[in-house]
């Protein structure tokens, strides 16, 4: 197994330890919706319908990113897969960095060849090997747009991490002016600031996933991983380091209302994405929650998406919500 194959590996096993979700109150819970005792509707009307990229989906839900380029990457993608096929939601892939350096198959798209697939590659490594390296992730899987994953943080946890972050806003700008498909800007667990939204905006990306503080914490993994004795005492007050989402969908909206949000970070059930579509996003994206049922099979990830459907239409039966459009001027408690 190569090195970064090994790094993928060690990813799986520990992002499925609760010591390495975050310890941080969910800022979701801050968010209560009014209670309507009279929703004069039928939870069977209730509809759950978007559109994401142009294409109608069963709900504003997406599996979001999570593995590659590891021993059973192609397990859980392929289950995954399959359950993205089956319920008509988006599959964002793991990072393709590995696959695309080892010239490993990334036979994705055979599993779910309908659903919408986002591709997904390294701010760093864009900036250091071009924009060629994104086209040939799109190409990989035929992916429907190509997600840019931002993650200074777990870079510098990370022993040989990358510390040069310069001109990283420019390869993202010439991949949004050039590529052949959307780009989604996304962080991996410590936020994108509304000010850092506004510069992704004038750069001309039309979504960002503003993946904040709450869920899976990758400077806690990589730091399980760093044998530097040194390196964990100077990482070790940075361990809870980042923004809830939960603050920063709303400051986006405000400040960039042109932006399309996808909500993810602490997103733990459809209670929570209901608070997400309230906050101002139009998806949401869950990772770790499917990464369990996705080691056991297909049948296990679709019933995870259905449960969490359900939850989320029990938000908008509760909140006399017929739509999601009706969810995003739901009244919340004073």
């Amino acid at each position: 197994m190569t090195d970064i194959g090994k790094r993928k590996q060690d990813h799986i096993e520990l992002a499925l330890k609760s010591e390495h979700q975050s310890k941080a109150d969910s800022s979701f819970d801050t968010i209560r919706f009014e209670h309507n005792a009279l929703p004069e509707i039928s939870l069977s009307d209730i509809s759950l319908n978007c559109e994401f990229l142009n294409q109608n989906l069963a709900a504003p839900l997406m599996i979001g990113a999570m593995t590659g380029g590891c021993e059973n990457g192609d397990i859980i993608n392929c289950h995954l897969g399959e359950a993205a096929e089956a319920c008509n939601i988006p599959m964002a892939v793991g990072s393709q960095r590995a696959a695309l350096e080892n010239n490993q198959p990334q036979t994705i798209r055979q599993y779910a060849p309908n659903a919408v697939l986002l591709g997904n590659i390294g701010a760093t490594q864009i900036q250091q090997q071009g924009i060629d390296l994104a086209e040939r992730a799109v190409e990989a899987i035929e992916a429907n747009a190509l997600i840019i994953h931002l993650n200074p943080l777990q870079e510098l946890v990370q022993q040989g991490g990358d510390r040069n972050w310069k001109l990283v806003l420019e390869a993202i700008y010439l991949c949004a002016d050039k590529l052949s498909v959307p780009v989604i800007v996304k962080e991996v667990g410590a936020g994108i600031s509304p000010s850092n939204a506004k510069q992704l905006e004038q750069a001309g990306i039309k979504w960002i996933e503003v993946a904040g503080r709450g869920g899976t914490n990758w400077a806690s993994i990589e730091y399980a991983r760093n044998q530097s004795d040194f390196e964990q005492q100077v990482a070790s007050p940075f361990l809870n380091w980042g923004m809830d989402t939960a603050k920063l969908l709303p400051a986006i909206s405000v400040n960039c209302p042109s932006l399309n949000l996808i909500g993810s970070g602490g997103v733990r059930d459809g209670l929570d994405i209901a608070r997400c579509i309230r906050s101002g996003a139009c998806v949401t994206a869950l990772a770790q929650p499917f990464l369990a049922p996705a080691l056991e099979s297909t049948e296990a990830v679709i019933n995870k998406i259905a449960v969490l459907k359900e939850q989320l239409r029990w938000a908008m039966f509760l909140t006399g919500s017929k739509d999601l459009e009706a969810l995003k001027k739901a009244k919340l408690e004073e």
